[in-house]
């Protein structure tokens, strides 16, 4: 029985790990979309703002924000200081340190893309830090932790198990908020309301990015299983594989089919779209069936289609689309778990979209605000002009190219 438990123990901790490597290619993922869907004036800005993020949210979430989300505490929130307040015998910590620390930055990517081309890079990073340490570990907390979905919890029966709501629709709150009070890029909306296109530079960056998405999801997914100790483990994480492929794929064909039925051709930017929010669609439940994760995926990909120029005639401007796959289809993932999930009451659901949603955007929404009025949210119009690379970084991605092309 002794050697069982070590197997067990192992088996658990690889999973954790190997899957949070996965995760952590996202980030690479994330990177190239945001530019490839961006102006070239703004790559290397964009490439080291993903990089960045994704260390700050580690150190952030290694020395406050994990300990504050499962530690021990009360129902709102988790205390002590440092990974090396918590241990358990029942599996590895630091593997289940790793796995957790790249849904933190899988989170803050989100913001990265909504916010890019004319933030200010270190007031960026500053809430980044905020978001790790503080704001996702409190409603991580409530659901991941031992919160508010603990017996007589006021989220209790919520369910969200990979995080549609806990990881996509946080970082698409907290980059509603930011972009309410960044504004637009210059000349992306005329004075008489029209929106005027702004394309990427390069659809094969866009394209290469969603497919690394695509395959860091089966460790998004999978890993959130947890363990791999047992034939029900795996029998449930080939599951959780072949519904996240589902979701991803519905999403993709749904996009591609709409765009051409409202545009005349096929979107490639709308079918990369539709593939990541069948992916966000699936991530709250890909453990119910295949048929199920079909239709989330569909859903999604339809969602994304309506959703991204609803924004624009908002006027939120959102180069990479990512408000539309992180937050929309985030929250119609978590929806889903009630319609689909006889065990998850919609009522439940619907409760605990609301209520990270309003914590996550107010708190988000003061922080933004509060370094507006301190350091600043937004480069200046010469600055966003001649793009972010030059004055905020000091290097050009594609030097050769005629300066005077943008």
């Amino acid at each position: 029985m002794e050697n069982f438990s070590d197997v067990k123990y192992i088996l658990d901790g690889f999973l954790l790990v190997m899957c949070g490597a996965l995760v952590m290619w996202m980030a690479a993922g994330f990177a190239m979309l945001e530019a490839g869907l961006t102006r070239s004036k703004n790559t290397a800005t964009i490439l080291t703002k993903n990089v960045g993020l994704y260390a700050v949210a580690s150190l952030a979430y290694f020395f406050v924000g994990y300990n504050l989300m499962y530690g021990e505490g009360s129902a709102f929130i988790g205390s002590g200081v440092m990974l090396l307040g918590i241990t358990n015998d029942n599996h590895s910590v630091m593997a289940d340190f790793f796995f957790q620390v790249v849904f933190v930055a899988t989170s803050a990517s989100v913001i990265s893309g909504v916010v890019a081309e004319r933030m200010k890079m270190w007031s960026f990073f500053i809430f980044v830090v905020i978001l790790s340490a503080v704001i996702y570990p409190i409603q991580g907390h409530w659901v991941w932790g031992a919160g508010l979905t603990a017996e007589g919890g006021i989220l209790e029966g919520f369910s969200d198990f990979a995080g549609s709501t806990l990881v996509h629709s946080v970082g698409g709150w907290a980059a509603l908020a930011a972009v309410l009070l960044l504004g637009a890029r210059k000349g992306k909306y005329t004075k008489d309301g029209k929106v005027r296109p702004i394309p990427g530079s390069s659809m094969p960056l866009a394209a290469l990015g969603a497919l690394i998405l695509w395959f860091g999801w089966f460790g998004f997914n999978g890993g959130s299983q947890l363990a791999l100790g047992s034939k029900s483990d795996i029998d449930a994480i080939g599951l959780i594989f072949a519904s996240t492929n589902m979701g991803a794929s519905a999403g993709a064909v749904m996009a591609a089919i709409l765009s051409q039925l409202i545009y005349k051709k096929i979107d490639l930017t709308m079918m990369l779209n539709g593939a990541l929010a069948g992916l966000v669609s699936v991530t709250a439940g890909p453990n119910i069936s295949l048929e199920v994760a079909l239709i989330e995926g569909l859903v999604g990909g339809a969602l994304v289609v309506f959703a991204i120029p609803l924004f624009d005639k908002l006027k939120i401007d959102d180069p990479v689309g990512a408000l539309s796959v992180h937050l929309v289809a985030g929250i119609w993932g978590t929806l889903a778990v009630g319609i689909f999930n006889p065990d998850v009451t919609i009522i439940a659901q619907i409760k605990g979209i609301i209520l990270i949603g309003l914590f996550v955007f107010v708190a988000s929404f003061i922080v933004w605000f509060i370094i507006k009025k301190t350091l600043g949210l937004r480069v200046g119009a010469q600055e966003e002009y001649e793009g972010l690379d030059i004055h905020e970084t000091g290097l050009e991605a594609y030097p050769e190219f005629v300066k005077n092309a943008k």
